[in-house]
């Protein structure tokens, strides 16, 4: 787990994940008491102040692990016991190596979007098979081979939006992210893009993965995510010689 002044969040995502033989944290330099409340509760604790990227700060983690596989969580994420009966199922019945693929069931400003198309990402690995992880934003696993994909029923439970101030502060951090990663790959930027890409991504969520059955909370979300879009796209256009500074998790 990254973690960055979470204690507000810490306990309930841990306690959610008291099946695993292990608790890995990886802070950033946290001012509030979040490393004091995940030691308190077990977790094997590493600090790492100096900031080199989401998927750095994951790989940093890789010597610490004892555990055959690793169950890669935010701090913002809590597994309900369904999910936790499903992963503890396969790890005891499945004797090949394999990838598990999880999907997020949204909570927005207090309220779960049920009806909302959930995304599956691969998040349960062995660790035997993992070589690191990879990628500026929304990073992900490399392996040493490919492995059988295990889709998971039951979902993890995302609360990435719970006010919107923070909603506010996690579009900065992830205009900042996106616009650096496009600006690696020697993309352009522009406002007419955005708006664009914005537009795109809002009839996305909003239409076809049902964000409208989430009444205001549900619009808000989709809107949010909209607007990192087109300011990606502003930023990598006027920021560009200010991008080198990756924001923190």
């Amino acid at each position: 787990m990254l973690t960055l002044n979470e204690a507000a969040r810490i306990e309930r995502c841990l306690r959610s994940a008291t099946f695993a033989d292990q608790w890995l944290v990886a802070d950033s330099g946290s001012t509030d008491d979040t490393c004091q409340r995940a030691a308190a509760l077990g977790a094997d604790v590493h600090v790492f102040a100096d900031w080199q990227g989401f998927a750095q700060q994951r790989n940093r983690l890789l010597p610490f692990i004892r555990t055959d596989y690793v169950l890669w969580l935010d701090a913002d994420e809590v597994i309900p016991d369904s999910l936790r009966d499903e992963i503890l199922a396969l790890l005891q019945t499945r004797p090949e190596p394999f990838v598990g693929r999880i999907a997020w069931l949204e909570h927005a400003f207090g309220r779960p979007l049920t009806h909302f198309q959930r995304r599956g990402l691969p998040r349960l690995f062995p660790v035997a098979e993992l070589v690191g992880f990879e990628g500026v934003v929304h990073e992900g696993p490399l392996l040493k081979r490919r492995l059988p994909v295990v889709e998971l029923r039951a979902p993890l439970h995302h609360h990435s939006r719970e006010t919107v101030y923070d909603s506010l502060r996690k579009l900065a951090q992830y205009t900042q992210l996106g616009a650096a990663k496009r600006a690696q790959r020697g993309q352009r930027g522009g406002v007419l893009r955005g708006l664009a890409s914005a537009s795109a991504m809002f009839i996305r969520l909003y239409v076809f993965r049902r964000g409208f059955t989430g009444g205001g909370a549900g619009f808000l979300f989709c809107l949010l995510i909209a607007l990192e879009c087109l300011f990606r796209y502003a930023a990598l256009a006027y920021d560009r010689d200010h991008l080198e500074t990756l924001a923190k998790r």
